[in-house]
């Protein structure tokens, strides 16, 4: 029945007549309704097909969002050989679009085409290389503009909290600033001599101090303190006492500090004096809170600009110490309370020529792995040397490591040994062009406990 439709068809061109008439009758008829699945991303490869009718959707999973890589509606189409060939798990999903007929081969089936076949087989292998390819850029695309939605959000809520600060202290200092410039007020307002003039000054020098470095407490001891002060305060008819407490704590205050003060200042200027104390450490605090938190903004988009290599030529002189540093600030929201990351630099390492934003990519496919392997717990060691002309790069982590037979396979395109849709399995494989394009090399090692990925590359001018 489909003798002269599969002659048309170069993959069977130069079958004999005999080895097609006994194909045919082994050929499984497949039909498929609108929306039906012919199989998932993931599943085990048992069959190849040729599209006879109907339309297929061909969808892969990158980063747990579907997206569409391509249409097969020309009859005389071949659909998952190389999972089978190769005996893989399926690279993408195939869904009817509309209803669709399908001639289903066994492997056996396939195996022997392509033995009695030479013509096949070169068919076989070019659609295998175009079809890689064009996914293989397809998926690429859609993985990288992935990546930057998750490296957008990542830096938006790095970003989030500094603001969050510099909002939340730049309100609060509004209504510090009154109550700072009222006890000013009051403060100016006494009669003082000369010498307790001088004494203000050197509290008022003592108060930025403290500010930019409050003291480290625990929240016992400071409660017992802010309790002593409270009652001393108390004691000398200072009104709402409680609320000065934890500003004088943090100006490294005690009672016997204030009994120092009580030979120098008369009972009724004694409570004016504590609460400007309080008043212009609350301020001064403030302040530096907003410098901090303006600080860290511009870090982070410092960190950014020379992650991305912004407004700088493709090739310049890099620090690659510096792209590790950027790369973690990148990662930074990944980088929760249970990771610790341990750097080994090298004092003396020397810049190289190098695409900069490419080999940050190479960083952060590298960490990013190790973050996952570690799963919120354990340590990510970077150590860099050099060695001879080259710069080495390691990046270990102390995960559960990687089964042996994976690793032969771990830089090739599409494999992954995570379920489908955590990743793309492309990460890996960029790297590896990544770095020889720099005429360098990378590798792994890995055993329970201890995965190292090295990088080296040439410290000397390079040709790209």
């Amino acid at each position: 029945m489909y003798e002269t439709f599969l002659q048309r068809i170069p993959l069977f061109a130069e079958l004999p007549q005999d080895d097609l008439s006994r194909l045919c009758e082994m050929i499984s008829e497949v039909r498929l309704e609108a929306g039906q699945t012919l199989f998932d991303e993931g599943d085990t490869a048992d069959m190849a097909y040729i599209l006879y009718e109907g339309e297929l959707v061909v969808s892969k999973l990158v980063d747990g969002r579907e997206i569409q890589v391509d249409v097969h509606r020309v009859p005389g189409i071949i659909i998952g050989e190389s999972a089978l060939l190769e005996e893989s798990m399926r690279l993408a999903t195939i869904r009817a679009r509309q209803p669709s007929l399908l001639l289903g081969l066994s492997r056996f089936q396939v195996q022997e085409l392509l033995a009695k076949s030479p013509t096949a087989a070169q068919f076989i292998i070019r659609t295998l290389t175009v079809r890689s390819r064009g996914l293989e850029d397809h998926v690429r695309h859609e993985e990288r503009m992935a990546r930057l939605g998750t490296m957008t959000a990542g830096l938006a809520h790095e970003l989030n909290n500094p603001a969050a600060a510099v909002m939340r202290s730049a309100g609060q200092l509004r209504v510090a600033q009154n109550d700072s410039e009222t006890a000013r007020l009051a403060l100016e307002g006494l009669p003082l001599s000369a010498g307790q003039r001088t004494k203000i000054m050197a509290m008022r020098e003592q108060v930025q101090a403290s500010a930019a470095e409050p003291p480290l407490l625990d929240v016992l001891l400071r409660s017992d303190r802010e309790a002593e002060l409270e009652d001393w305060l108390a004691d000398r008819d200072v009104e709402d006492a409680w609320e000065l407490t934890a500003a004088l704590v943090n100006l490294g205050l005690g009672t016997a500090d204030l009994e120092a003060l009580v030979a120098d200042f008369t009972a009724e200027q004694l409570p004016v004096l504590v609460r400007w104390l309080a008043a212009a450490y609350t301020g001064q605090s403030l302040l530096v809170e907003i410098m901090q938190g303006a600080g860290r903004i511009a870090e982070i988009v410092q960190a950014m600009k020379s992650y991305v290599y912004l407004d700088q030529a493709p090739v310049q002189n890099v620090d690659v110490q510096a792209g590790l540093e950027d790369t973690l600030v990148v990662l930074g929201n990944r980088l929760t309370a249970g990771i610790t990351v341990r750097r080994e630099y090298a004092a003396d390492l020397p810049r190289i020529t190098a695409y900069g934003s490419d080999l940050n990519q190479v960083w952060t496919n590298i960490i990013a792995n190790a973050l996952v392997a570690l799963d919120g717990r354990g340590e990510i060691v970077i150590r860099t040397r050099r060695e001879a002309h080259e710069v080495v790069v390691e990046i270990e982590d102390n995960g559960p490591g990687i089964a042996a037979e994976h690793l032969p396979k771990l830089f090739d395109p599409f494999f992954t040994t995570r379920p489908p849709g955590a990743g793309a399995g492309l990460g890996l494989n960029i790297c590896y062009s990544i770095v020889t394009n720099h005429q360098g090399q990378i590798k792994v090692t890995s055993e329970k406990g201890r995965t190292v990925f090295q990088v080296r590359l040439p410290v000397d001018h390079v040709s790209f």
